[in-house]
């Protein structure tokens, strides 16, 4: 066979679309309906049309490709569905944008060649994010690939819609919506996200029609003023209880308004007397429903001022506010003006200030659903990983709202109802209707509003897979059985999937809820661009190779913290998958003729070999296990520490000199042992660093078609697995121990490995100095020692640098190795620097001041370098300590 080699350098770019394309062709992401063996389905979370590969997407998908992976090598017929979600919003506002420039708009187009637009821009453009999942090595059945607004799913959403409306549980009313100016269309609650604004409360005169006197209101939206129909307060406030039911005058306005009594009115806010707005504000409206309050819009949907007086007609809400402060101070009705700060609703998508707007919207009564879907979470028939996030998850659906399900936008699902206009009947049809179900008159007008995004999203796990037909492939793969997700979206989409997939299949939608981390930089700080601190995956994959990215997200995904992510860190593990490069080059460089198919438990082992494979046994345990329970972290871990550590810092390291050997015999055992594990390694990296690792498996002696379908290995380490060997690791403990100390101290104290230099060794018995003597030569070759001595009695030589172990006690005499008062000197001069900044740390934290104000990223730095000097100094007390008499 020969030897056979790798390339010098590993080109991850070349490498990785060569075997993309190479799985691609085989077919190997595909999965099977109807097929016998078990299945495993995550449906993916559909990446927005408009969407570019960010760092969150490269984290959520970077996990579900390793969890599929690992499904289908250990025989799962694995599925991992694809899709894209048409946003809404989103994507037409994307397409107004370009039509701006060619001086167009939506409405000069019309609804219907707009539509048309859409559909062309997604057709240039909205497959971007698919290939840049591609290229991060997601393994997705790309052939199933849906689009929340195929026609199949068009069909599911009508039909979900018409259910539900025929149910009760789709209803349509005139309600307080948060409403974007910008995007003039209504928002859910959960497309609002809330910024703290500095601002004023303003106090306000309105005079008693009657003349008795004055109440005097607080507000931070004056503006609103001009659409007042009541002052409220609290009826157990003894300043206004006899001004119930009298009028005052409405500043500006020139109207009477009543003054009424409501226990909503907290008396201890501002004077305790509160405009009510009911059109523009929901607390007010929900008042004006009890007191059958007149409603007054003084909003339009560009948020500018109707409805008022000649002077603010037309003007911004944000000139009006201003104008109206102004008149109320000249004409003497303008009280205190307080700074204030307040949290402000913003547009989730074009951050404009959100207006709360009386209209017509569709809405999902939420309830009914709510109590199976928290049902569902508290049987166990779902549960959340962590689990802490069913408590989250309790606590929104145990208080849910009404979920207003329209808006004002073309690009989406177009409600499915068409009014009639003789008789008024609302038509609701799973097909186009032709003619009114009342009076039969064709005099139809379709709803203009779209669904909510959401909606169709909801419908995802099942929809994809066929619904509302039986179809082999929901027989096959629903229930899911992993969702993985960010926090962000618990609310926006796995709650409403779960009362979704529970109403309209009898079901839970998954098994699992895996929510992870979220992607901060690395002193733990949101990424934005204002801030300057985004990281781009898609250049870091093309500088250091997607396989040391995708091992970076596994190694900082941890349960409970957020996930810190750094250049720094993804070049360390650039230079990790290099390790396993060039561990692999030297291995297959050195198999000789070689062809992979020894029966290593006929080879005679040398203690090394059992050692490497006792560990191997343990490692593939320790990862399995971390899979199932979604320990990415503990995933990357477990395999940096063996491939790294124990098969190339130790095995290969101890290997060589029996490669170099005369013995025949033992070079074929080690051949084998060096190939055996690199093929454990290769098919256990797999899931996490897809690329390199099929690199090397294709070059390795009785490899099979490719690693992606190879057999994941297996191990039952709780019932003592065949390689288990605790003695012999036990053993080999005491070795690297010695070894590690003696490396150690030449490093302390910068001793040159071109010294030469005596090591005494003092064990704990007979039988651990016979063992450690069996392995004399490999201590002497590893750790560059000239002569080590090993006995039971050992005395500590005068000037010895020391190290004591549980097994053992090392000593490296220094007489003659070194200048000891130049080095002694050194070291106590390195000695008072690190005291002094430890000091000066002391003081920091001593002062309650810094530890209360200083930002926790700050705080976190700064004790990570405390802890580190303190151990620099406990490491510099035992140098100067050996040189002593």
């Amino acid at each position: 066979m020969g030897d056979i080699e790798l390339s010098t350098r590993y080109e991850p770019a070349e490498v990785s679309k060569r075997w993309y394309d190479f799985w691609t062709e085989k077919g190997y992401f595909k999965a099977l309906d109807g097929d016998p063996r078990k299945p495993f389905c995550i449906v993916i979370p559909p990446p927005n049309v408009t969407g570019s590969l960010h760092v969150g997407h490269a984290l959520d998908n970077t996990l579900q490709d390793i969890l599929i992976r690992h499904r289908r090598m250990m025989g799962y017929n694995a599925l991992w569905m694809p899709g894209t979600d048409h946003a809404g919003i989103a994507t037409q506002n994307v397409v107004e944008r370009e039509l701006k420039k060619e001086g167009l708009d939506r409405h000069l187009l019309g609804r219907e060649k707009f539509v048309e637009r859409v559909w062309q821009w997604k057709g240039e453009s909205g497959g971007k994010i698919i290939n840049q999942l591609k290229e991060l090595g997601a393994s997705c059945d790309w052939d199933r690939a849906r689009f929340t607004m195929d026609e199949g799913l068009s069909r599911a959403v009508r039909e979900v819609f018409v259910r539900l409306y025929e149910e009760g549980l789709i209803y349509r009313a005139n309600y307080i919506t948060n409403w974007c100016p910008r995007c003039q269309t209504a928002l859910s609650d959960l497309e609002v996200e809330f910024a703290d604004r500095n601002s004023h409360l303003y106090s306000i005169d309105y005079e008693l029609a009657d003349g008795s006197g004055k109440l005097t209101v607080a507000t931070t939206r004056p503006e609103t003023m001009l659409g007042d129909t009541a002052v409220a307060v609290n009826p157990e406030d003894g300043r206004y209880k006899q001004h119930i039911g009298k009028m005052v005058r409405l500043p500006l306005a020139g109207r009477e308004i009543p003054v009424i009594a409501d226990s909503y009115v907290a008396m201890d806010f501002g004077t305790g007397a509160l405009k009510i707005t009911p059109a523009h504000d929901p607390n007010d409206f929900e008042m004006g429903k009890r007191h059958n309050l007149p409603t007054l819009a003084v909003m339009g949907k560009d948020g500018r001022m109707i409805n008022v007086p000649p002077r603010y007609l037309g003007h911004s809400r944000e000139d009006c506010r201003k104008m109206v402060v102004e008149d109320l101070k000249e004409k003497g009705l303008l009280g205190d003006v307080v700074a204030h700060k307040n949290a402000v609703g913003e547009c989730y998508r074009c951050k404009t200030t959100v207006e709360p707007y009386l209209s017509m919207q569709w809405f999902v009564k939420t309830a009914p659903l709510a109590a199976e879907a928290i049902k569902a979470v508290e049987n166990g028939d779902i549960k959340f990983v962590p689990q802490g996030w069913e408590n989250t998850y309790f606590e929104w659906m145990r208080n849910i709202r009404d979920w207003c399900i329209s808006r004002q936008i073309w690009w989406g699902h177009r409600i499915p109802a068409w009014y009639c206009t003789d008789c008024g009947h609302i038509n609701v049809s799973r097909t186009d209707v032709a003619h009114c179900g009342k009076c039969q008159s064709k005099n139809l007008e379709q709803e203009s509003d779209v669904l909510d995004t959401w909606f169709s999203s909801a419908l995802w796990p099942f929809s994809t897979l066929g619904w509302p037909d039986e179809t082999e492939a929901m027989k096959t793969f629903y229930p899911t059985q992993v969702l993985v997700t960010g926090l962000d979206i618990i609310f926006f989409w796995v709650a409403r999937m779960i009362m979704m997939g529970l109403k309209f299949t009898g079901e839970p939608p998954f098994k699992t809820v895996y929510i992870h981390a979220l992607v901060r930089d690395a002193e733990g700080k949101k990424m934005s661009k204002s801030k300057g601190n985004v990281i781009d995956p898609l250049s870091l994959m093309m500088q250091y190779g997607t396989d040391a990215l995708r091992f970076t997200i596994c190694s900082i995904e941890s349960q409970g913290r957020d996930a810190r992510l750094s250049e720094k860190r993804i070049e360390g593990n650039r230079n990790f998958v290099n390790k396993l490069w060039n561990a692999s080059r030297f291995v297959l460089m050195n198999i000789g003729e070689y062809d992979g198919k020894a029966d290593l438990s006929k080879l005679n082992l040398a203690v090394t070999d059992r050692w490497i494979l006792s560990r191997l046994e343990k490692t593939i345990g320790y990862v399995d296990s971390s899979l199932e329970r979604f320990q990415f972290n503990a995933v990357a871990a477990h395999l940096y520490k063996f491939i790294w550590e124990e098969f190339c810092d130790w095995y290969i390291e101890l290997a060589k000199p029996r490669l170099l050997g005369e013995d025949a015999a033992d070079k074929e055992t080690v051949r084998a042992v060096l190939v055996h594990v690199l093929d454990n390694i290769l098919r256990l990296s797999h899931p996490v660093m897809p690329f390199v690792t099929e690199e090397i498996y294709q070059k390795i002696p009785g490899h099979g078609e490719s690693v992606m379908i190879a057999k994941y290995p297996v191990s039952d380490v709780a019932s003592q697995g065949k390689w288990l060997n605790r003695n012999v690791e036990d053993e080999m403990e005491i070795v690297m121990e010695i070894i590690s100390s003696i490396r150690s101290i030449r490093q302390e104290l910068g001793i040159s490995y071109s010294v030469e230099l005596r090591a005494v060794v003092k064990c704990q018995s007979a039988a651990a100095v016979a063992k450690v003597l069996e392995h004399k030569q490999s201590i002497l070759s590893l750790s560059r020692a000239a002569a080590l001595d090993v006995s039971t009695d050992a005395a500590r030589p005068p000037q010895s640098a020391t190290a004591i172990h549980a097994h053992s006690e090392i000593y490296v005499p220094l007489a003659g190795l070194i200048d000891i008062d130049k080095e002694k000197g050194r070291l106590e001069k390195e000695r008072a620097k690190v005291s002094k900044e430890i000091e000066m740390f002391d003081k920091k934290f001593s002062d309650g001041n810094f530890v209360k104000n200083a930002p926790p990223e700050v705080l976190e730095k700064d004790r990570a370098n405390y802890a580190e000097l303190k151990l620099r100094l406990a490491g510099l007390n035992d140098s100067i300590g050996w040189l002593n008499p």
